[in-house]
């Protein structure tokens, strides 16, 4: 049978369709963005990522000797990630399939499947599926790849922005090994800009441009390690400027970079590591740590009604008694920002962040509430005694309801013990109150009460 070189050079018999969503190889073209003409032609040309793929490493030397496991490749955008799938498939001389898990689903994955069946029995070439975003897969897609991956007809390699071991079904993230790319530094983002500069063939190596002092670096600093954006504010500034040589400021990079854009996704692990990083720099009594990731969350857009919300959780978990004023203010934030919304109403967030960090601490509610639901599940539905019930009519008196209770204001002490618990869980304790802030003063009665 006649075979066709295939874009990586791997060998494809004629009679074997071309799938209409595989993407070409990572070659120049001459009107392709100068992000896409810049893409890395080998592993040592991909920056940012040499404890993965640098020499000597374990992937490189499955890579060098033919053998790449599927793999799953977590990291921010611009990362590199489709990058080096797409240099895995060419170092390794597979046939190069791509997915995005966005607009494909368990149809497209059964192509995928029997093209590769045919490439393997007619030429022995193997197939490299690449899905991007593959955490947007559905459970129903992801195990119609099970059984090609666990057979090793297909090499996956996943690529995803969020924590796979959330959204990757445990038995296809088993099968699978787990690289974590590291954000560019902002010493590799102007490095590529300055490679791309003085490229002939792939960048702007034949235009004279210049660059004044720290413009390149003014530019990286502010993509916060996203060469994607790098490279398309270089483009759409050395296209846009008139005359010769096109001289790059620090400002003209920046107008076309438009924004300083945090690295920040609202529904993605990075709220929650934020959200995490906050509510622990106030259980820290760490005020500025607080203030610093409540504005790292407002700058990136975070919806500040989320923020107050749970501003106030914190003053109930871990503040609580110990300075019974955190809920009212937090509750005081959270409807002043409701008032008055952005950027006026941001500022009582700050106050009330700045007063629960400062605040002495106590999580004694939160650990007794926990314990009390607890028990209550496990007791099932015990009766109260009968001394703490009401007796509204004659029947229920004669049933004992409400026979020896002590109305507590009768006694000088405006205290008269008795047993509230239901039968079986007499003298509990939940609530320990802590030596801190007003629970002193709680101690301090229940310690009076104990007495009498």
């Amino acid at each position: 049978m006649s075979k066709q070189q295939d874009l990586f050079g791997g060998v494809a018999p004629e009679s074997v369709a071309k799938p209409a969503f595989r993407k070409g190889p990572v070659q120049a073209r001459r009107h392709a963005p100068l992000a896409d003409r810049m893409r890395p032609r080998n592993l040592d040309e991909l920056l940012g990522q040499e404890k993965i793929v640098g020499p000597g490493t374990l992937l490189r030397r499955a890579i060098e000797a033919g053998k790449v496991p599927s793999l799953i490749l977590w990291g921010p955008p611009a990362s590199g990630k489709t990058s080096l799938a797409f240099l895995l498939a060419r170092h390794t001389k597979a046939q190069f399939e791509t997915l995005s898990a966005v607009a494909s689903g368990v149809k497209d994955i059964r192509q995928v499947v029997e093209t590769a069946r045919r490439l393997r029995d007619h030429s022995d070439t193997a197939t490299l599926l690449f899905i991007d975003e593959i955490h947007r897969f559905n459970k129903a897609q992801q195990d119609a790849l099970l059984p090609h991956v666990e057979n090793g007809l297909l090499t996956l390699v996943g690529a995803t922005t969020e924590n796979p071991s959330f959204e990757v079904i445990g038995a296809l993230l088993s099968r699978c090994q787990v690289y974590v790319l590291q954000p560019l530094s902002e010493e590799n983002v102007q490095s590529l800009l300055e490679r791309a500069l003085a490229d002939e063939e792939r960048g702007f190596g034949k235009r004279p441009i210049e660059a004044t002092e720290g413009a390149l670096r003014a530019l990286a600093r502010a993509c916060h390690g996203d060469v994607r954006s790098a490279l398309n504010a270089l483009e759409i500034a050395v296209e846009t400027t008139e005359g010769e040589p096109v001289v790059l400021t620090s400002d003209l990079l920046l107008e076309a970079l438009q924004k300083k854009a945090m690295l920040y996704d609202k529904e993605g692990e990075e709220h929650f590591n934020l959200i995490s990083a906050f509510h622990k720099s106030l259980r820290g009594s760490d005020p500025d740590a607080a203030l610093y990731w409540l504005a790292r969350m407002l700058v990136g857009g975070e919806e500040p009604m989320y923020l107050a919300r749970r501003i106030v959780r914190f003053a109930s978990e871990d503040v609580g008694n110990a300075d019974p004023q955190a809920l009212p203010l937090a509750l005081a934030a959270m409807n002043t920002y409701h008032a008055l919304g952005t950027p006026e109403g941001e500022l009582a967030l700050a106050q009330a962040a700045l007063y629960l960090a400062t605040a002495p601490k106590s999580n004694a509610s939160y650990k007794a509430f926990g314990e009390a639901m607890r028990a209550a599940e496990e007791s099932g539905p015990l009766p109260p005694p009968k001394t703490i019930l009401n007796a509204p009519t004659n029947l229920m008196k004669d049933l004992g309801y409400g026979a020896g209770y002590r109305y507590d204001h009768d006694s000088e002490e405006g205290y008269a013990p008795q047993e509230y618990f239901p039968e079986g869980l007499e003298g509990t304790k939940f609530y320990r109150p802590v030596e801190r802030g007003f629970e002193r003063e709680i101690i301090k009665r229940l310690d009076y009460w104990k007495s009498l």
